[in-house]
């Protein structure tokens, strides 16, 4: 034994955390087994989706990495996207509403294109397929963290940012100093909700029609599905159970770790002493082997005083030195000009010619009935989704406040808001079903419960991100003078957790505008519940390969949407960080 940990240079003392550790990699080895054999199986023209109850835990394991995948993707975009929008004034001005674009398009306007692309790439194996699961899902998790995270960046104090500057940290240390540890606590909740977020179209993104081809993907989407479809009970309550068992694995692997570690970051001196724990936290923690590879991997030394300075003065006398040298090359700006110009002009001629071609589609291909069906379902969709965001957000605003401010609560709470969170809601569609049946309800009205099923938690996710950031030390000097619960409200909750409410006001209007994809329009027991609107129009042209009514239907949601937002979300959102926001 002596000679083998010499040979690997572990260390000498194996605890049960590396042990621990040890397991987990060998099944994270044997699940990345499972994954690329199906990646790289024989593209086949229909699967069959098998309904019996053995087949649950490798479908659960399917779902759970594609998941997992499009999160990370959504991660990378959202820290890369985030971070140049928050920083460049030029670029927010584009990137700020291509973000309200590709927010407003449903996952059904990226599906037919996406698949059929990355199918013709990948014409012999499921790697297409599969990509384009993957993407589908993560169309459904970035919008929501990329808003958090542009939002959290230009929520930082302006005394913090100052620090910065006189500290001379370079741009990569303030990122990794400042503004991640900064954004941490919404980017994690956030996170969560935006995993849910890519739960909730599980059922259309691994099962789905274009025309007359059926393409699915073995997963707990596609099995609910097909039981849906067939009306089989039993198989329902079984998908229902595996998605719950993956909801609580990931919660206890992933979210209530990152939860506890996130709360070091909080900006403020005062905090509550909570006994938080998590088993996952404790085993990294206590694990020689992961301690020691970190510092063979990290070797770094704490820098003494006088190296500190030395780093310090060392920085100042670049940024000086970079300042006199005011005298830029005057050739390497008029070609970075020239190829800007280029660019653009490109992007432009590609863009007219898109819209041309659009023009002439829609020209051909729909009639004023096509335009009149379009309106009059788009009016409907408005007021359901409307009425969907402000009905969440009667109960979210005070709950999430309440279980926010309280960081117990908030800890206690934690993995159910999460189980119920992400929680796909197309999953209860049958139960809801079932219950509005019984109140004589018609899914024309049932649709916006529908909606309200899924887009709640995004108050309700921000809220608590918001809460849970008010510093301690003015909740206590409210409470040490004894203010009026009402004026404490009024001046100091809502106040605070403005900013938050518009930016989960305008990611939940963009979930439910989404949501109304599967709202509107339900398959069940061999028989389709239609509710009239902009959402069942999309499905419906999306089953029946009217590309046409599809990119119609599509560029009106997105017309709408991005409409409202820059109308009424973005001035509310202006009005919350000129008055309300804690960066002052």
């Amino acid at each position: 034994m002596s000679i083998v940990r010499n040979l690997i240079n572990l260390p000498r003392r194996v605890s049960i955390a590396d042990l621990a550790v040890l397991g987990a990699l060998c099944g994270l080895i044997y699940w990345l087994i499972l994954v690329s054999h199906e990646w790289s199986a024989h593209l086949q023209p229909s699967v069959e989706i098998h309904t019996n109850f053995r087949y649950l835990p490798l479908y659960t394991l399917y779902s759970l990495s594609r998941g997992l995948v499009a999160y990370m993707i959504s991660l990378i975009f959202t820290i890369g996207y985030g971070y140049v929008m928050a920083h460049s004034a030029r670029a927010e001005k584009v990137m700020l509403p291509l973000l309200d674009v590709l927010q407003s398009i449903p996952v059904l306007g990226f599906l037919p294109a996406l698949v059929l692309a990355l199918i013709a790439f990948f014409p012999k194996t499921n790697v297409g397929l599969e990509l384009a699961c993957v993407l589908m899902i993560f169309t459904g998790q970035v919008w929501n963290m990329t808003f958090a995270f542009y939002h959290s960046l230009r929520a930082i104090p302006n005394d913090l940012r100052d620090a910065s500057r006189s500290f001379y940290l370079s741009k990569k240390e303030t990122l990794l100093k400042l503004e991640l540890p900064s954004s941490a606590i919404p980017l994690v909740w956030n996170s969560m909700m935006s995993m849910a977020g890519g739960w909730f179209f599980l059922t259309i993104t691994e099962a789905f029609t274009l025309g007359d081809k059926d393409f699915r993907l073995p997963g707990i989407g596609s099995y609910m599905s097909v039981a849906i479809s067939q009306g089989n009970v039993p198989a329902m309550i079984g998908a229902v159970v595996a998605m719950g068992a993956m909801i609580i694995f990931l919660d206890r692997v992933l979210w209530k770790p990152l939860v506890i570690w996130s709360r070091k970051f909080r900006m403020e001196e005062l905090s509550e002493d909570i006994d938080e724990n998590s088993i996952v936290l404790n085993v990294l923690r206590n694990s020689n082997m992961l301690e020691y590879l970190g510092k063979k991997i990290f070797r770094r030394k704490k820098a003494t005083l006088d190296e500190q300075v030395h780093i310090f003065e060392a920085k100042r006398e670049a940024v000086v030195d970079k300042a006199f040298r005011s005298d830029v090359a005057t050739d390497r700006t008029l070609l970075s000009k020239i190829l800007g110009a280029v660019v653009a002009v490109v992007v432009l001629t590609l863009i007219a010619y898109g819209i041309f071609k659009l023009v002439m589609l829609f020209t051909t291909s729909l009639d004023s009935s096509d335009w009149a069906s379009i309106l009059g379902g788009t009016g409907l969709t408005l007021l359901r989704t409307t009425l969907a965001v402000g009905l969440g957000a009667l109960w979210a605003v005070p709950v999430g406040a309440v279980i926010g401010m309280n960081a117990k609560l908030s800890h206690r709470m934690q993995p159910v808001i999460q189980f119920m969170a992400s929680f796909p809601a197309p999953m209860l569609f049958p139960i809801v079903l079932l219950v509005l049946a019984k109140l004589n309800v018609s899914i024309e009205i049932g649709a916006i419960v529908l909606m309200l099923l899924g887009t709640q938690w995004y108050m309700l996710f921000n809220v608590i991100a918001g809460a849970s950031a008010i510093p301690t030390d003015l909740r206590e000097l409210f409470a040490s003078y004894d203010v009026p619960r009402k004026t404490r409200w009024k001046k100091l909750i809502l106040p605070s957790l403005f900013p938050s409410i518009i930016t989960g006001a305008v990611t939940a209007a963009g979930g439910a505008w989404n949501a109304s994809i599967v709202a509107e329009y339900i398959p069940y027991n061999g028989k389709t519940l239609v509710a009239h609107g902009l959402g069942s129009l999309i499905s419906l042209a999306t089953v029946h390969g009217d590309y046409a009514l599809l990119g119609a239907s599509v560029l009106t949601m997105c017309v709408v949407v991005v409409s409202i937002n820059k109308s009424i979300w973005r001035r509310l959102y202006v009005i919350a960080q000129d008055r309300y926001a804690l960066n002052t």
